[in-house]
């Protein structure tokens, strides 16, 4: 209780810093989205304010919540939200349908299946009639949402074994959080399973039949990404953020701070500090790159697939759209050369 009560008030710290210099100096405000925590970190990346020197006298932060990626591109569209976190099937439609080519990826958040790291999972009944991809056909798949990048994932390893969408099976949407239940009802066939979601009631009844890196490699899941018109107007101020970032997220890596991160984490979800044990932030845990670099090369492929599968009408050259400066700006600051690029 002790460590939760000096979380609380390390929390409290940073939103008084943010208020009490704003009218001093008028930090730039940094409004960046977040969805889950702790696949985002961003409403609870300052809990050590001293890691971050800046927050509060050259920025300040304002977590926004939002439910979805689609939400962000809208904010982000109206000037309403200044960073936000979107998968890469989610940054294509921004482009595609908002025809917002001021676009650019400025950070890494998560990669899927980068080593040892944990894949997303496609989870089938130990008991049930699905012992390999083939058994799939005529059953019924649950993805999270249609389009989105482990949807993607899951009919290209179909296709690989020459099965197709409503032809040969069909797929429905739900929660990450309803899936186990689909599945023992046997209401679903196949449920897609992330790293907060594979715990080990699911796993008595349950078994990967395979894994997103399985087909689809190594994935950037989550990039953030930000507008050419608040960066170029803001630069000085966001690599003085991007310090910031870079230590907090270094803090949260480090295997000597796992039980502080647990339970920040915890305290932050209100949930006990036993849902994110062992695996948060661990090789368990999807990948959070340490120097904040996304994986360009994989987000190509990733988009490739996408408009290959038919979510997506016009080529994307990823790389055009990717100002990473400002991150290698960041970690000079931080005595480092710029990491190379995956």
């Amino acid at each position: 209780m002790a460590l939760l009560r000096g979380i609380a008030a390390s929390l409290a710290v940073v939103g008084l810093l943010a208020c009490g210099t704003a009218a001093r100096a008028a930090p730039v405000k940094i409004r960046i989205g977040w969805i889950t925590v702790p696949t985002s970190l961003a409403p609870i990346l300052f809990a050590k304010p001293e890691l971050a020197p800046h927050l509060g006298k050259s920025y300040m932060v304002e977590p926004m919540h939002f439910n979805g990626s689609s939400a962000m591109t809208t904010a982000l569209a109206s000037g309403d939200l200044d960073i936000a976190e979107l998968s890469y099937s989610s940054f294509a439609y921004a482009i595609q349908n908002a025809h917002m080519m001021d676009l650019r990826i400025i950070a890494d958040e998560i990669q899927d299946g980068v080593g040892d790291y944990f894949s997303t999972a496609y989870m089938v009944l130990k008991n049930g009639p699905v012992h390999r991809v083939e058994d799939l056909k005529g059953k019924v798949l649950a993805t999270n949402i249609i389009g989105a990048g482990t949807d993607i994932g899951l009919r290209a390893m179909l296709r690989k074994h020459g099965l197709e969408d409503r032809r040969d099976y069909t797929v429905i949407e739900a929660s990450y959080a309803n899936m186990p239940a689909l599945l023992a009802d046997r209401k679903a066939d196949l449920v897609t399973t992330i790293a907060y979601f594979d715990t080990p009631p699911l796993r008595q009844i349950a078994h990967p039949l395979f894994r997103l890196k399985d087909v689809m490699g190594p994935t950037q899941i989550l990039v953030l990404a930000a507008r050419t018109g608040f960066l170029d107007k803001n630069r000085a101020a966001l690599v003085d953020y991007e310090v910031d970032f870079l230590r907090s997220l270094r803090w949260y890596l480090d295997p000597a701070n796992h039980a502080q991160a647990v339970a920040i984490v915890a305290a932050f979800t209100k949930q006990p500090p036993a849902r994110f044990e062992p695996w948060l932030l661990t090789t368990a845990d999807q990948y959070h790159d340490p120097n904040g670099r996304p994986n360009l090369a994989a987000m190509q492929h990733d988009i490739d697939e996408q408009k290959a599968f038919g979510f997506l009408k016009i080529d994307i050259d990823v790389k055009k759209f990717a100002d990473l400066g400002i991150i290698d700006a960041a970690a000079k600051r931080l005595g480092e050369a710029p990491a190379p690029a995956p």
